[in-house]
This record gives C-alpha cells, sequence and structure tokens, in this order.
C-alpha cells in the first residue's frame, strides 16, 4: 500500500484547538467493522455499547511538562527545550530551538533560576544532551516551569495543564497524551465499573515520533519510533480471563492497541513483562488480542491512521472519516472519538 492511500482532506475548521467541557460530552462515531454500519452518539453514551464482562485496557501513562524556555547565561538569548528522553538522574536528550544558541558547553537558567542546566554534547540527529540542576526535585521543579508539549496543529494556548491528561494519568514519562482516554470523568468509569465492565491499565509512554509524518511512498519501508511499555501481573490476568470468559478486550487508544499487540506477538501470550516496541501496525496485520478500540480521529498519511485501517478495514475507515468530515467532527487530539467494535 502507498501512504497516500491514507490521504483524506480535512477543513482546517475542524482541528479541534480546545478541549470540550465536559470531557465525556465530546461526540462519538460508532463503527461496526463486520458491516460498516455507523451511527452516531456522545462520548458518554458509550456505555451503552460495552457489555458485562468486557474489559478495558487504558494507557495510565502521564504526560511531561516537556516544554522549558531557558535564558542563555552568557548572552541572555531565549531558547526553547523540549525534553525528549531521561538518559539518567537530571540528565535528558532535548530538542532545542535555535539550536546555534544552545552549543556544547552553553549554560541556561530557567524559571528564575530554580532550574540550570548545561549542554553536555550535541548529537548527530542535532538533539542535545543537557545535564539539569535544581535544588528540590527535577519533576517537582519541572510541574512549576514547564509547559505541555502540544501538538504543532493546536495553536491555542492550553489553560488548564490538567486537560492533557486522562484521569487516570500515573505513571509520568509521556511527550504527548494517550489522547483517547481524555474523553473519560471519573464518574463514567463508575459507571461504566458498576455495569460489570472491567478496567485494567498498561504503560506506554508516548513519544514524539507518534507526531512524525510517513515520509516513505511504500508504508512498509517505514521505521517506526521505539517507546517503553509496562505491562502489570493483574492486567496481563484480567486480559487472559476475559479472553477465556468470552468477553471483549477493547483498548482505550492507539497506544494501548500496541502494547497488547506487541507483547502477544513477542510472546505468543499476554504476560506481564516490559520492554521497548517498535510495532507497525498496518492492513494485513492479524490482530490477536483486541476485539474493540476507542481512538480519536487522526492525521492523514500518519501511522495511526493506517493502524486503525487495519483493525477496521481499509475501505470501512476512510469511509468513516468521509462521513466524520461531512458531519463536522473534530478532529486530533482535543477533538472527537470513535468506537470500533
Amino acid at each position: 500500500m502507498k501512504t497516500s492511500d491514507f490521504y483524506y482532506d480535512l477543513p482546517k475548521e475542524l482541528i479541534a484547538q480546545t478541549p470540550v467541557e465536559p470531557r465525556d460530552s465530546s461526540r462519538l462515531l460508532l463503527l461496526d467493522r463486520k458491516s460498516g454500519e455507523i451511527s452516531h452518539k456522545h462520548f458518554r453514551d458509550v456505555i451503552d455499547s460495552l457489555n458485562e464482562g468486557d474489559l478495558l485496557v487504558c494507557n495510565d501513562s502521564r504526560v511531561l511538562p516537556a516544554r522549558i524556555y531557558g535564558t542563555k547565561a552568557e548572552t541572555g538569548a531565549r531558547v526553547e527545550f523540549l525534553l525528549l528522553k531521561q538518559i539518567s538522574g537530571n540528565k535528558w536528550e532535548t530538542l532545542c530551538k535555535p539550536g546555534k544558541k544552545a552549543r556544547e558547553g552553553a549554560e541556561f537558567s530557567f524559571g528564575d533560576g530554580i532550574l540550570k542546566g548545561k549542554v553536555l554534547e550535541v548529537k548527530d540527529d542535532g538533539n542535545r544532551v543537557v545535564d539539569f540542576d535544581c535544588d528540590e526535585n527535577f519533576f517537582a521543579t519541572l510541574d512549576k516551569i514547564g509547559q505541555m508539549p502540544l501538538p504543532p496543529y493546536i495553536t491555542e494556548e492550553l489553560k488548564d495543564k490538567e486537560r492533557y491528561q486522562t484521569v487516570y494519568s500515573h505513571e509520568l514519562g509521556s511527550a504527548a497524551a494517550p489522547t483517547a482516554g481524555l474523553h473519560f470523568t471519573t464518574e463514567l468509569m463508575d459507571k461504566i465499573k458498576a455495569k460489570g465492565v472491567n478496567i485494567a491499565y498498561v504503560t506506554l509512554h508516548v513519544g514524539l515520533g507518534t507526531f512524525r509524518p510517513v515520509k516513505v511512498d511504500d508504508v512498509t519501508k517505514h521505521k517506526m519510533h521505539s517507546e517503553h511499555y509496562e505491562i502489570p501481573k493483574e492486567t496481563a490476568e484480567l486480559i487472559n480471563k476475559t479472553k477465556k470468559n468470552g468477553g471483549r478486550v477493547i483498548a482505550v487508544g492507539t497506544t494501548s492497541c500496541r502494547t497488547l499487540e506487541s507483547v502477544a506477538t513477542q510472546y505468543g501470550e499476554i504476560k506481564a513483562c516490559d520492554g521497548f516496541t517498535d510495532i507497525f501496525i498496518y492492513p494485513g496485520y492479524k490482530f490477536k488480542v483486541l476485539d474493540g478500540l476507542i481512538t480519536n480521529f487522526h492525521l492523514p498519511e500518519s501511522t495511526l491512521i493506517m493502524l486503525v485501517s487495519a483493525f477496521a478495514g481499509y475501505d470501512k475507515i476512510m469511509n468513516a472519516y468521509k462521513v466524520a468530515v461531512q458531519e463536522k467532527y473534530r478532529f486530533f487530539s482535543f477533538g472527537d472519538a470513535m468506537f470500533i467494535y
């Protein structure tokens, strides 16, 4: 398949710039992957499509407020740092803009001096290795001065940082939110549990590679980025029990999906484990775990629209996206949701 096969025309005004309130008032497109039938609801109605004995698998990763602005000690120049990966302790791989002001040895001050940083190395790809120093816990300091690393297509300022976190986020480490989970409220999750639907958690720390465009014509030639995941023992047991009892395993988001399918592909079963995944799911892939998927609407020609096409069928997904545009659904991170079952 060609990357261009996954293109669709999206009017700019349908790219959601702000989250809706309350979270579960977003719209929900229901797609039956067998018949291709489409119906329209609100996200709070997702409970009506869940059955007793089903299992929702959510990604509990929490987004780092990873965008910080530093002042260069020598010149006072302002430089933006985006934390990409923790190397060890307070040493991080970062993306800097403008890079020419962050050469090796350069020192910076952040947040009126509560955080300091020194560029140790400029890597071949242009990323910087920075050693940070602060008096208190690094992550507590980051929470005070950092901003959410919103995707480039969101241009409006986010007033409340928690709106780019799921209500069940727990494990700090993502550079972007697992956005399918943003629609859940604590109250909705309580109602879902009361119906006899189980909820389990995996952790996959979302990297900025999730926004990286596919630049090759032949889909199979694309090299997928790598992300760290963990499946706890309790979750593995719940998944296996659900399957055994004939319930459905429904992933909340493509990150949860990729975690489950990675482990099943590697080990032939779901078990408690952790590691790194660079699994690339596109049409032709045979799913080993998933029975349903709750997901947002993804960018044209992205690996994520390829994944949902693999799950629901290419023609059905491209038609669903066409309908969503016609019905003026809101797209991408702060947009509406789809439940493929």
